[in-house]
């Protein structure tokens, strides 16, 4: 029997599963990731305890299946996207902690980029914000890699004298764990991922010298681009008992929109994880947004790039943690379904608007924070529970109207992660939307899409149209709430928005 290990390095959590050569899973390993936030808006985890955390896992989901290590075929690599690790080529030593995606200590930089021209010293020279929009399909905000790069360099070689000498290596986290599992012989990314940093041109898919100008960062920090299914390496025997060829990569959210089986123009998905993210494929052209949408690679293979629009939602089950967490109003993610149940979807006017680290499409607003709007004495904890449930499946309805106005409507969502199982959410998802869901039969399709790729490399896939065949739909949900109730409460929530960026 022949298997696929796919990994999934996640902003709260690592996972591991194998998959047999049908796809159907037969093990799986699991395990938490923390974050510190040492001040505000930063938002750091340590790069040792993700690279343990993977060993981990995938040394368990090997060992649960009861399999040789050298029936693994291929391994396939999904991560959280942006965030960013510096380290020594020649120690592998991490010189700082990786800079989590969510982190908004470049915010006053990027306020200063969008005040600048390329190039610098010519008044007429070209705005910023459309030299880094056109090249990369990014705006500027500090949710990208470059600021957080330009800070890591100033940090650790302020004269860029060891970044330029090749002594060290940027990556986001793919890269990172592709170094560490091919004992530093490969220094490589994928397509996807390289579309996230704000450093890569994305129409002639290469790393961007005039943005690398921009951000002052050194080319030979960075790492070699390839196809999402490559010769990534050979995982080294001491990691997982056997030489592994790394076949597969992509940055999460293109991993899911795989794993969905999205692989024609205008199908769309939305993954509720820590973030929420819609993506809807676009085709082999660039699709421009006007309303703050990103432009990005769905994925490219055989030197062939696909494209997709995206819009970013910075706080989904993050906000679920944050109740369990910080205010003790739940024990468990799953307690958000009884108070729903409990509150029959109705907040008594609460809003929630759950800017904690700022809002994203298409606001993109770093500066904005959190805001519980509409309590009075009959407000009670499962009306706000209820709310931030809510606020998720408000921000999906925000970024599909951009999509609509972008020319990109969503007739059908496919969705997955984390949130979804929960039934009224859903429901609730739908109703607001005005448009079916469809839930598959597999919610965890971030990780699918990882092993999907790695199929493909290793030969078990003739191809994506071959693989998509595997997708099962689990649960569709159509729209039933009236027009009126609809509207209301989506008016209700915009007006909770403009309380939030009034401030």
């Amino acid at each position: 029997m022949t298997y696929i290990l796919a990994l999934d390095q996640g902003t709260s959590s690592s996972r591991a599963l194998l998959y047999d050569a049908a796809g159907t899973v037969v093990a799986s390993a699991q395990q938490s990731i923390d974050s510190s936030y040492p001040h505000d808006g930063w938002v750091e985890q340590d790069p040792e305890m993700i690279w343990s955390s993977i060993l981990q896992v995938g040394r368990q989901a090997i060992a649960s299946a009861n399999i040789g290590p050298t029936d693994i075929a291929a391994i396939g690599i999904t991560n959280q996207r942006e965030t960013s690790v510096l380290w020594e080529r020649q120690t592998s030593h991490c010189l700082y902690n990786a800079i989590v995606w969510q982190d908004r200590r470049s915010a006053a930089y990027c306020e200063q980029l969008a005040e600048q021209r390329y190039p610098a010293d010519q008044a007429d020279g070209q705005p910023m914000a459309e030299l880094i929009e056109h090249t990369t399909g990014l705006i500027i905000d500090p949710y990208f890699s470059s600021t957080k790069l330009a800070w890591l360099l100033d940090q650790v070689d302020a004269d860029r004298a060891r970044a330029e000498n090749g002594e060290l290596c940027f990556g986001t986290i793919d890269s990172f764990l592709v170094w560490r599992l091919t004992q530093g012989s490969k220094h490589v990314t994928d397509a996807t991922n390289a579309s996230r940093t704000q450093l890569f041109d994305i129409g002639q898919q290469c790393w961007s010298q005039p943005l690398l100008d921009v951000f002052n960062v050194p080319a030979a920090v960075l790492p070699q681009v390839l196809d999402c299914v490559d010769d990534f390496g050979i995982a080294d025997p001491e990691w997982f008992g056997a030489a592994i060829p790394i076949r597969g990569i992509a940055g999460d959210q293109q991993a899911a929109l795989i794993g969905q089986a999205c692989f024609e123009p205008g199908m769309s998905k939305s993954t509720y994880g820590t973030g929420c993210f819609v993506m809807t494929h676009t085709g082999q052209q660039i699709s421009r947004s006007s309303q703050q949408l990103l432009s990005t690679v769905a994925y490219r293979i055989n030197g062939e790039p696909s494209y997709a629009l995206e819009g970013s939602i910075f706080v989904a089950g993050v906000a679920i943690q944050w109740l369990r967490d910080q205010l003790g109003l739940i024990e468990h993610a799953a307690d958000t379904a009884d108070a729903f149940a409990r509150t029959g979807g109705d907040t008594h006017g609460v809003y929630v608007v759950p800017a904690f680290t700022g809002l994203g499409a298409p606001y993109w607003q770093p500066q904005a924070r959190g805001l519980i709007t509409g309590l009075t004495l009959d407000s009670n904890k499962d009306h706000i529970i209820t709310a931030f449930l809510q606020s998720v499946a408000f921000q999906t309805r925000t970024l599909l109207l951009a999509m609509a106005a972008d020319g990109a409507p969503v007739s059908t969502l496919r969705v997955d992660g984390g949130m979804v199982v929960n039934d009224a959410f859903c429901q609730f998802l739908c109703d607001l939307l005005n448009v079916p869901v469809e839930r598959p039969a597999d919610v965890e399709t971030t990780v699918r899409g990882a092993g999907v790729l790695a199929a493909i490399g290793a030969g078990l896939f003739a191809d994506l149209q071959e693989a998509a065949e595997l997708w099962q739909l689990g649960r569709r949900f159509d729209p039933d709430m009236a027009d009126d109730q609809r509207q209301g409460l989506a008016d209700g929530y915009d007006q909770a928005v403009a309380q939030a960026l009034s401030r």
